[in-house]
């Protein structure tokens, strides 16, 4: 009894992390192959754009960032360039404010409300036909804003962009899972919508926008409540912003616990996108892509504590060569820590089991989070000067 108990938790959980992680992706590229493509927005006349930074303390970046904006390749005419500041109480306000004879317009938010209640407020006040929203450390391609409004269609009412870091980046990591994340997200596009969007750079058109939640992860949920409205969301590869990656693991534990902490809390309030009978396609991509890929923590410690047992009752060779196989992947894993820790360069193939596991360490915390019952709704910005 005990045996085949062990059995089932075994296949059943390294099923689910195996079917989240690679299997997944797979199913997607082969349903791909029978999916005709969408078509885009090419040809018809060009809206407005209102494009929304986010800022709470981004003195060292925010010049940057309008910079850019300002030689984004759109018509001037067209674009409108708002940036809000969250009670911002360093120089951000001015340096913004600095820009006003240029068309950059400044909104300062007071109460330190949070990202999303910010958009809300500024996405009630902008007269514009798209809202792109964007992050104060993204630097766009030029042809960015061109690209997400290439996406659009008649029954498309939000186009997200692609994320890259650079390759300096301190956390490569961060960087290798994102490179996977944006090959899902183009097959999940293919097939029905991304079940996300990005902060960095994705744009909603103003007549589809909903208002959300403060409580909710804006970025996350807006696509949801677009989705849910009965519209796609697309991805659009080829509108590109560059971001560095967090300059420490311990930077990106923190911004990992809070997205899956705020995730777990906004999921709860769409239960009917996770029901197949109302839409197969995007049910089997959120529970794939997100639910599962959140358990991951728990499905870990699953599949470790029942290979040891059925390494121990079992005879078959097999389960000794795959818990061999974990305590190896752990050992590569305390291996990129050590080299973290002592600020040593590693290869790939300790750094990644590292990340990883620091990643799932992250969202075991965040899921803890959400069973208390507690969610982090206003951000921190980075501290830049330590990089």
């Amino acid at each position: 009894m005990i045996l085949r108990l062990l059995t089932i938790l075994f296949w059943g959980t390294a099923l689910g992390l195996v079917h989240t992680f690679f299997l997944y992706p797979i199913s997607l590229k082969f349903w791909t192959l029978f999916q005709e493509g969408v078509q885009s927005n090419e040809g018809t006349s060009l809206p407005s754009v209102a494009l929304i930074i986010a800022a709470y303390n981004e003195e060292d970046v925010i010049a940057e960032k309008i910079e850019n904006s300002l030689q984004l390749d759109y018509p001037s005419e067209l674009l409108n360039i708002i940036v809000f500041s969250d009670e911002s109480d360093d120089r951000t306000d001015e340096i913004v404010a600095g820009y006003q004879e240029q068309g950059v317009t400044l909104i300062r938010i007071e109460g330190r409300v949070g990202k999303t209640e910010c958009q809300n407020r500024v996405a009630n006040e902008v007269d514009a036909d798209l809202l792109v929203f964007s992050d104060a450390n993204s630097i766009y391609e030029p042809d960015a804003i061109a690209e997400l409004v290439q996406g659009f269609s008649s029954n498309v009412g939000c186009v997200v962009g692609e994320l890259r870091y650079q390759d300096s980046s301190a956390v490569e990591g961060e960087s290798f899972y994102w490179k996977y994340e944006s090959w899902i997200k183009r097959l999940e596009s293919r097939i029905h919508s991304p079940v996300s969007g990005n902060g960095s750079i994705y744009a909603v058109r103003s007549e589809s926008y909903v208002p959300q939640s403060p409580a909710a992860i804006s970025d996350f949920t807006e696509p949801l409540s677009i989705i849910r409205n009965g519209e796609f969301v697309k991805y659009a590869p080829d509108a590109v912003a560059w971001e560095e990656t967090s300059d420490s693991t311990r930077t990106e534990l923190q911004r990992r616990i809070r997205i899956v902490t705020r995730s777990w809390n906004s999921i709860a309030d769409f239960p009917e996108l996770l029901n197949p009978f109302r839409d197969i396609k995007f049910a089997y991509q959120l529970w794939s892509h997100k639910i599962l890929r959140w358990l991951s923590p728990i499905l870990l410690v699953i599949v470790f504590i029942a290979n040891i047992g059925l390494a121990a009752r079992d005879d078959s060779v097999m389960y000794q060569l795959l818990l061999s196989g974990q305590f190896l992947f752990y050992l590569f894993a305390a291996f990129g820590w050590l080299a973290d820790r002592f600020d040593i360069e590693s290869p790939l193939t300790i750094h990644v089991p590292y990340y990883f596991l620091q990643a799932n360490y992250g969202m075991l915390l965040g899921l803890m989070n959400f069973l208390r019952g507690k969610n982090i709704v206003v951000w921190e910005t980075v501290d830049r000067t330590q990089e």
